[in-house]
This record gives C-alpha cells, structure tokens and sequence, in this order.
C-alpha cells in the first residue's frame, strides 16, 4: 500500500549525498593499441580529474600519481587534456597548467614536465606528429595582469619538441599558426603532410561562425599555402578529421543542420548522408567528438534529433555515390539518408565518439542508467559495456521518465523541453492534489536538456515534485534557424518559454500554479533573475553562478565569452540601455519572491561580484534572499560536500516556501 502524503513531503532514498557521489563523469575515451583510456571527475576527491586505463586483460587503474589532476583551462572550459600513443602519456596539470609526460610502460612512474613554468601557458586538444618528434596542440598564453592589465590572452596552435633535453630542462613551445582569436582541432593527415584547424574572431562564438583551413607542412613543421576549406562569419564548422585515406571530413551547418562533409581538392565539399538533425554540438570544451572513422570507407557517428541522440554508421562510398550527395539534396528522415544506418541501442546521450577498427567507443547514457563507456561492433550493431560506476542503490521504479512537450510560444513559434512528472514508488499524494513544479534552466544558453538518467533530477521528482526541463528557442538540437532565435533576444525569448511552458503544463493540469520554483546556472541563472524580475509566475527562484547585471559580464568576463552577448543582445557599448533593460539588478523593485544564491568563490566565468551585488540589493529591499558561497571553486561545483550542501539547502529552501515539510530533508 502506497502512503498518501502531500506532493513535496516524500521521503526519498535519493539523498544529496547520494547524487554527489554519483556525479563522477566519464569523458575522452582513447584508444591506444588494446588498451582504452578515459578521464574520470571524482567530485568524492574534490574534483579530481584522473586518467584510468583498462588494459587487454580487463585490468583497471588509476594512471596519474594521487597528487595530480588532469584538466585544461584554456577557454576557461578546458577539454581534451591527454593523449597516449605507445603507453606514452602526455596531460595537463590542472595545479599548474604545463604539459607533463608520463610512461605508462615503467615502474612507479613519475611525471616530467615537457612545458616552462611561470609564462602563463596553457594547452589543450593534442596531435603527435611522429615523424618530427613533437606535440602539435591549441595554446593560450595569459599575461601578468599587473604589469599588461590591459593584455588579453593570445591564442595559437603551438608544437612542443619530444625529444630529450639534457638536465630535464623544459621544452621551448614554439608558434605553428597564429593570427586568429580562437583556435581548435589541429590534426595532421595520415602522411603527416598537411594540416588542418579550426579558427574564429570575435565576436563569434564557435558554433556561430568558424573556419576550416588547411595548409601543407614541410619536413621541419613549417606551414605553407593555407587556403580555407569552409566556414565563415555564418557557418559554423565542427571536428575537422582526416579518413585513413587521406581525405577530410568535417560537420558544417551550411545547410542549417550540422551535418557530415567531405573534402576533396578534385570535387570539393560535398555532403555525406545529408539529415534533417544535428551531428555536432556547440564547443565548449575543446575535443568534442561525434564521428569517427572505424574503416577507410565507414564512420561510426551519432546525432540528435528531438532532444535525444542516436547513434548510427555510415557506409561512405554509398552515402557519396547517391544523387543527393552532389546536389545537397536532403532527407528528411533517418531512413531516407543516404548510406547511413541506424544502430539500435538504449543510450539518449552519445558523445565522445572514437573508434578503431571495426570497433567505435562512445560515452552512453540512457533514461534509465548514467554514464558509461561502451564499446560497438560495426558490423552487427552489437552494444558492449566496456565500464561504468555501479548503480545507485535505488529501485529503478523510483525514476521518473521523462515526457517530451512542444508547445506554442510567441511570434508563432514553438518550443520543447520535457516535463517529469513526481514518482515513488511507496507514495501518492491526496486526491486532487496538483504538484508543486521546478522548471530547470541549462546553460549556454546554447546548451541542450539530456534526457538521460540524471539523479539531480529524481532527487526531485521522488519527493514529489515534478520538473519542467526545458530547451528555450537558442538551445542546440533543433536546427541552426531555432538557435538563432535567440539572437539579441536572450532575457526575452527563453524567458516567454519558460513562462508559456509553465502556463502549458498549467492547463494540462501538470503544476499546482500556487508552488512554482525555477532553477539554472550560468547562462540558466540568468534566465531564472530575468524570469524572477520581469514576470510575476514563480514562488521563489534558485541561481547557481546567475548574471544579474549584463554590463558587468560584458566588461569583466573571460576572453572566450568576452564577445558573445553581442549576438546575444546586441554590440556594448553601443546597445548599453538595452543591457540595462534586460539587467535584473536594475529592475530589483520587481522581484519579490524569495531567491537563494549558490556561487563559486574562484568563478572566472561569472564573478562572485555577480551574485554578491543581487544579493545585497535584495537584501536592502527586504527580500528574503541566501547567499551560499563555496570557496574553492569555480564555474561549476566539483567538489562532492558543496554538491550536496547545495542540493539540501536548496530543497531546505523549497520547502521554507511552500510550507511543505518533508520527512526527510537530505
């Protein structure tokens, strides 16, 4: 017999010690020889970043000394941190940003530092060129900020010799190409002849404008006759990769889908398996892999379409040799794609994809299971788990599976998201009860909503409240026109989503509309202020690292992100009112439900000025406002104590609101 308790009083096996300790991630599988490596994010070991290598034999280890961490921090975002080729490891230390090498192969080994200490390098997304001994890779060099305040960092594609220095004295890292703002994915052709990247300017981001080059190389590394491939101010080009014969492949969203091309000097750009669906997702971090080539002539790869990912192979000569392929003629359908063929398999999210042989790799997650590494036979299709973290101790009737909503927002338009509705399975709640409903706001604001297991969320829905996880017009997945949306209107478009979301579920009886709360972090925090200040739907509003004032963030952030509200709203100074306008601390007298704000101390990204001056300004108005700082970290929480203490102060915080009081708390 189920108990009969009110919506938001359910106890719960999930506690937020639990969802800390189940947050480890799994990214950047690679592959070298019969072992796979992958990094790990233990939030248990305070964020620790470790490299783990499981070997032929099925043996699993830590591979980096317990002192160190591996992450990069150009961009801020960081990504791709390591390479390994014959057991030779190549990292990042995150304490100090040098490249070290470490050898897998030898007794209690020790990392060397390849890279000077104390110039401000930092290293990312790596190539091994072998024929010239060295390490080709995305650099940025930041300045003393009191002797160059006014110095931004620069950024180049740099190569660091692997040949042995006498005394361990640290390596020169020399400049390859340099001249654009921003740099990803140098990769070398199979011959070691030519070279490709990525770059872009200001004030584009990554996934609005980006080139494609390509240049040849001579035998000591010096690049000659670049000439761009593809790309521009309004095309947005992602992970150029050369097939094993030589020929270069890269996703482009020339067509207003991010899809799969290929170059050849003879015929040019053409479009492999043309698809109304998206191969590529923005570049936040560097590295990011969707495609990968198994044989000369098949590709494993993964798309999304709707809000979930699927996975799937393509057969190049056939995708190629089809009508379409020269005409750009596209498919509507997976089925109607040239060449291409789905791969069944339970996983909603599928990135970091690699492959080898007739095998690929994959990060996979499913509505029901976390994150998991897996390994696929091209051939049959066949799904293996290769490693993931045991299952939480949780029956799996506790989780609530996710509902996909599309509904019609302003100027005609419409948008998506999917709606949890509460689930446990020892409670209900009184007839007639409605549930009190969290609408979740992700990052980006050019993020995306997963649909796979994420326990942050049945932390909620099993103490029986529902979520509104939602992907505002701006958010990837649904095509390069429905990103666009957003241009100079964030603080307007996502912020009428969410509330005609809300009213939607509202009217299918969804939501008690007296306990409305509304979360999200980064660009997500700003969302929940805008949505906080400028409508009077919600009941109380938690911003984890939010903006408050937009001024402030287009003076003082980061040098990758410096430029990105002038799409987003329009060029500063020239558009400051409108920056005004849309700023939540200039408009504090029309917020007056409850907030409470989580910040990291050592944020790069957003300040905690951002937080701080919301919080003071609410306070002086005598809105009931918490301030919760966590020293020690940064854009996001890594560290398994703050991820919980945050979570219970939240729910604490939620249940203060609506006078609910659960029978557990944590």
């Amino acid at each position: 017999m189920k108990k009969i308790v009110p919506y938001g009083s359910w106890e719960s096996p999930i506690t937020a010690q639990l969802v800390a300790a189940a947050t480890p991630a799994l990214d950047q599988p690679v592959l070298d020889g019969n072992d796979v490596y992958w990094l790990e994010n233990r939030p248990e070991e305070g964020g620790r970043s470790v490299i783990v290598r499981l070997d032929e034999h099925g043996k699993r280890c830590d591979i980096l000394p317990a002192s160190f961490s591996a992450r990069s921090r150009v961009h801020e975002y960081g990504g791709a941190c390591y390479i390994v080729t014959e057991g030779m490891l190549y990292f990042v230390a995150q304490h100090n940003q040098r490249i070290y090498q470490l050898d897998t192969r030898a007794q209690n080994p020790v990392p060397q530092a390849l890279t000077p200490d104390g110039q401000g390098y930092r290293f990312a997304d790596f190539c091994i060129d072998p024929g010239r001994d060295r390490l080709l890779c995305v650099a940025e060099q930041h300045f003393d900020t009191d002797l160059l305040p006014d110095k931004p960092p620069t950024n180049f594609i740099a190569a660091v010799s692997l040949a042995a220095h006498a005394n361990g004295q640290a390596h020169a890292v020399e400049v390859v190409v340099s001249g654009a703002d921003f740099y990803a994915y140098p990769r070398l052709s199979p011959d070691h002849t030519q070279l490709c990247w990525l770059n872009w300017h200001h004030p584009s981001m990554p996934w609005y404008g980006s080139e494609l080059w390509q240049a040849n190389l001579d035998e000591s590394g010096q690049v000659s006759r670049s000439q761009k491939i593809a790309g521009g101010p309004e095309e947005a080009v992602f992970q150029p990769q050369w097939s094993t014969a030589g020929e270069l492949f890269f996703v482009s969203d020339r067509s207003q889908w991010w899809n799969l091309y290929r170059y050849n000097p003879a015929s040019g750009v053409v479009p492999v398996s043309p698809l109304d669906a998206e191969f590529a997702t923005p570049l936040w971090t560097l590295g990011m892999s969707t495609y990968a080539f198994c044989t000369e002539n098949r590709i494993i790869c993964c798309y999304t379409q709707n809000g979930s990912w699927q996975l799937a192979r393509i057969d190049c000569a056939a995708a190629l040799d089809s009508p379409g392929s020269s005409s750009g003629t596209r498919s509507g359908t997976d089925a109607d794609a040239a060449g291409l063929t789905i791969i069944d398999s339970p996983y909603t999210q599928i990135s970091a994809v690699t492959a080898r042989g007739h095998y690929g790799w994959f990060i996979g997650a499913a509505t029901d299971t976390g994150n998991q590494l897996v390994r696929v036979d091209i051939d049959s299709g066949q799904c293996h788990t290769v490693y993931q973290f045991p299952p939480p101790p949780v029956d799996p009737a506790t989780f609530s599976q996710p509902q996909a909503v599309s509904y019609e927002t302003t100027n005609g338009d419409r948008s998506h998201g999917f709606y949890y509705p509460p689930a446990n399975p020892h409670y209900q709640a009184p007839s007639g009860e409605l549930p009190p409903l969290i609408v979740i706001c992700h990052g980006g604001p050019s993020g995306a909503t997963s649909v796979a297991l994420n326990l942050k969320i049945q932390f909620w829905t099993s103490r029986g409240f529902a979520i509104f996880d939602i992907n505002y017009r701006g958010s990837t997945g649904y095509g390069r026109r429905y990103r666009e949306r957003l241009d100079s209107n964030w603080g307007v478009s996502d912020v009428e989503d969410v509330v005609m979301g809300v009213r939607h579920l509202i009217q299918q009886g969804l939501a008690d509309p007296e306990k409305l709360a509304i979360r999200g972090s980064s660009a997500g925090g700003y969302t929940v202020l805008a949505a906080l200040t400028f409508h009077n739907l919600f009941k109380a509003g938690a911003s984890y690292y939010g903006i408050g004032d937009l001024e402030t963030l287009a003076r003082d952030t980061h040098k990758f992100e410096s430029r990105y509200l002038d799409r987003l709203i329009g060029p500063y100074p020239e558009n400051a009112q409108r920056y005004r306008d849309r700023s939540p601390i200039h408009h504090i007298k029309q917020l007056s439900c409850p907030v409470i704000f989580f910040q990291g101390q050592d944020d790069c990204v957003v300040p905690p000025s951002q937080a701080e001056a919301m919080v003071a300004a609410l306070r002086e108005r005598g809105t009931t406002v918490t301030y919760v700082p966590f020293a020690g970290e940064g854009h996001g929480f890594r560290n398994a104590d703050n991820i919980a203490q945050a979570l219970a102060m939240e729910l604490q915080f939620y249940c203060d609101v609506f006078s609910s009081s659960p029978a557990d708390r944590t």
